[in-house]
């Protein structure tokens, strides 16, 4: 039941996030990428920082509220895995420990290649 509730539910997802296009210069009111009833904290995100996104990829992915309306548009598409797959590794960039880059580097393999 819930499987054929889904694609509309993408649908309506897709529509809201297609702003995040290349193609797209719909969007002056971003507003329209936010869940129905948006929490606090993104309530405080100006329209300015949203613009910002569509100027550059490394702002949006550098924004918790960027990744957050990337990773719904990715769930539209089915690719949200190459989101996981691309923070998973950024981390694993940022790691000093000898001990936790071994770690991570077998999450990594066993989340993400090893299928």
């Amino acid at each position: 039941m819930a499987a054929l509730l889904m694609p509309r539910r993408n649908k309506g997802m897709r529509t809201r996030l297609g702003c995040l296009s290349h193609k797209s210069d719909s969007c002056s009111d971003f507003t329209a990428i936010l869940p129905d009833k948006p929490n606090r904290a993104l309530k405080r995100l100006s329209t300015e920082e949203a613009t910002r996104w569509a100027e550059s990829f490394d702002v949006l992915l550098s924004h918790k509220y960027g990744v957050a309306a990337f990773r719904a548009f990715l769930k539209t598409e089915f690719s949200e895995e190459n989101l996981e797959f691309w923070l998973a590794c950024e981390e694993f960039k940022k790691t000093r420990s000898t001990a936790k880059l071994v770690t991570k580097a077998h999450r990594i393999f066993e989340e993400f290649v090893d299928v």
